[in-house]
């Protein structure tokens, strides 16, 4: 089965992957060095990868390290000037 996932207006098909490959957000939080509160609200926004199994949330290991390789500054966004 596929899932259609929004990137900038564009649809990208990827494969969902397999049950073997989910990890808890707890999981993802220890290996990655985020928290799980943090993990949930990426998933949530559709910056990485991840469903809610009932009342767990799931991600992949993939999905989460795609996420840290990405160039991303942390902390609050620079104002736009008029």
């Amino acid at each position: 089965m596929d899932y259609m996932m929004q990137d900038n207006d564009k649809e990208i098909e990827e494969e969902e992957p397999s049950l073997d490959e989910l990890i808890s957000v707890s999981a993802a939080s220890e290996f990655s060095g985020l928290s799980q509160s943090y993990i949930r609200r990426l998933v949530s926004q559709g910056e990485i990868w991840g469903m809610k199994l009932g009342r767990n949330w799931v991600t992949t290991e993939q999905a989460v390290k795609e996420y840290l390789a990405q160039d991303r500054k942390p902390g609050p966004k620079p104002k736009k000037s008029s």
